[in-house]
Order: structure tokens, then C-alpha cells, then sequence
């Protein structure tokens, strides 16, 4: 395949939405099966990082699913059996999946939780799927639009800061040791500064809440590319922003970012640009003070 810009390629990156689709329905009646059952989970990094035998079961079966349709393809996943070493090859459809996002809300009988699948050319993302199991959602996002339940998404404009919804993780057991203090007097200020503050546990659904309007804006710290990719493309083709926060770092797109604000069609919400600076320049001065 020769490369391509995403505006001239829209046949492509509906070809890419429908097969993420369908890898995604194929994963879902495992994860639904298992949910509230008894399941066996692991810790990897740490209690609050999970993983679950039905986590490496859908992770195979959606990659088995998308290398089927595009033999050769580059696959990047949380929990991947057979990822391909080194780097995409330039043109190559790039595959970043999180067979669950939000698997301690899936271990802990919480229904929120999601299948993540996004794919990238030239590290560009031009398609998108977030798989709700439990409650049957959709969403999904070509070059062009987005769509819920293949109806197009078109949110309106979000209201002013202080009526807003606001879903975060900020801060988690990473971040409280990473930025100290700073962090809870941050969340302490999303506390006073928007109607309401929840915390989700999967940045991919979160944000797919904001696509959808049900959610104003979102914003993480220490994340990884399958926790935002597919949310993040899904929120621009819904007429919202999504951007990447580097800290400093260089990287070659916003999904390999660290962080992220995400916020709906006209939203701009002051609190959030504040939080994201406070956190930028307390991770530089702690950088600067270790070399």
C-alpha cells in the first residue's frame, strides 16, 4: 500500500472503522460473558493495574481478527501475544488496541469499561472503535465523522466551566508520587470549578462520553497510546479537541503523549489549561533537578 494523506483516502478509513468493528464485536461477548463472574486477575506494575486471562483472550482474538484483514498490518496492544518488534514500516496500517480499558472496573463488577481499537497511517489516526460490552454501544469514527450506534454524531456546543462535566483519573497512585501535593490541590480545583467531577477508570470510554455529549471534557495524566487513541480521533471527528500533553518530551504524535485535555465542541475550560501547566512545570523543575 502506498501512502496517503487522510483526505484522500476516506474509502480506506471506512474500510479500517467497519474491520476495527468487527474485531471489537468479535472480543465483546467474552468480556460480557465473563463480567461479574468469578474472574482471575494478576497484578502487573501494581494493585491498581490489572490484568485478566479474558484481557489476553480478547486481545488475541481482535488481533488474530485485524491481521486477518490486512495480513502484515503493525499491531500495538496493552496485553499483546505476537507484537511485531521495532517500528511501523511507512504506509503500514498501524493497529493500537486495548482489549479492555478499565479492567479494574471489569474485575470489580463496575460496568464501565470498554474494547479500544484505533488505526494509524504514517502515525496519523484515521479510524476508530470503542466497544461498549455491557451496554451494546458503538462508537466509531472514519476520516470524515463520527458515529454512535451508526448514527452520526453531531454533540452541540458544551456549556461554560462552571456547569460543565468533568471525567478524570487525576489523580492516580503514579501521579500522587510523582507531583505530590500538587496533585490533590489540582483536583481540589476541578472540585470547585465544574458542576461535577467523576472518575471513571477508563480513559477510552471517558472520552468516548465526550464524543458523544454525554461529557463535556476529560483530562489524564500518565497515559498510554491504548488508553487515548481511539478516543482521541473519535472526539476530533465529533467536532471536538483533543490535545496531547508532551511535558517537554518529543513524540510523534498527540496519542503518544503523557497526557491530555479532550473537551467538547466549544469548550475551552480554564481549569484545565491551569492543571496542565501547574503539572508541566513541576515535572520539568523535577527533571531539571535530577540530571
Amino acid at each position: 500500500m502506498t501512502s496517503h494523506k487522510i483526505a484522500s483516502m476516506p474509502e480506506l478509513a471506512e474500510t479500517l472503522r467497519l474491520t476495527a468493528l468487527n474485531a471489537a464485536l468479535q472480543a465483546a461477548p467474552a468480556i460480557q460473558g465473563a463480567f461479574r463472574n468469578k474472574i482471575t486477575f494478576e497484578e502487573k506494575t501494581n494493585s491498581h493495574d490489572l490484568v485478566t486471562a479474558v484481557d489476553k483472550q480478547s486481545q488475541e482474538i481482535i488481533t488474530n481478527s485485524l491481521r486477518t484483514a490486512f495480513p502484515g498490518s503493525w499491531v500495538l496492544g496493552e496485553e499483546n501475544i505476537d507484537m511485531d518488534s521495532g517500528t511501523p514500516a511507512a504506509a503500514q496500517v498501524q493497529w493500537i488496541v486495548d482489549p479492555i480499558d478499565g479492567t479494574s472496573n471489569f474485575v470489580h463488577g463496575i460496568a464501565f469499561f470498554c474494547v479500544s481499537i484505533a488505526a494509524a497511517i504514517d502515525n496519523q489516526l484515521v479510524a476508530a472503535v470503542i466497544v461498549d460490552p455491557i451496554s451494546g454501544d458503538q462508537f466509531s469514527a472514519n476520516s470524515e465523522a463520527a458515529y454512535l450506534n451508526n448514527q452520526r454524531l453531531t454533540p452541540s456546543q458544551r456549556p461554560e466551566q462552571a456547569r460543565a462535566n468533568l471525567m478524570t483519573d487525576y489523580p492516580g497512585a503514579e501521579s500522587l508520587f510523582k507531583d505530590g501535593p500538587l496533585a490533590l490541590e489540582v483536583f481540589g480545583a476541578w472540585i470547585q470549578d465544574f458542576a461535577t467531577v467523576r472518575r471513571k477508570v477508563s480513559a477510552a470510554l471517558g472520552l468516548a462520553h465526550v464524543a458523544a455529549g454525554w461529557c463535556d471534557a476529560s483530562i489524564g495524566f500518565d497515559t498510554k497510546p491504548w488508553d487515548i487513541a481511539a478516543g482521541a480521533h473519535l472526539i476530533r471527528m465529533a467536532g471536538g479537541t483533543y490535545q496531547g500533553l508532551a511535558f517537554g518530551k518529543q513524540v510523534a504524535a498527540d496519542h503518544f503523549c503523557d497526557g491530555f485535555i479532550a473537551q467538547g465542541p466549544g469548550a475551552n475550560y480554564e481549569s484545565l489549561n491551569n492543571a496542565a501547566l501547574r503539572v508541566h512545570q513541576l515535572r520539568t523543575q523535577t527533571r531539571s533537578n535530577q540530571i
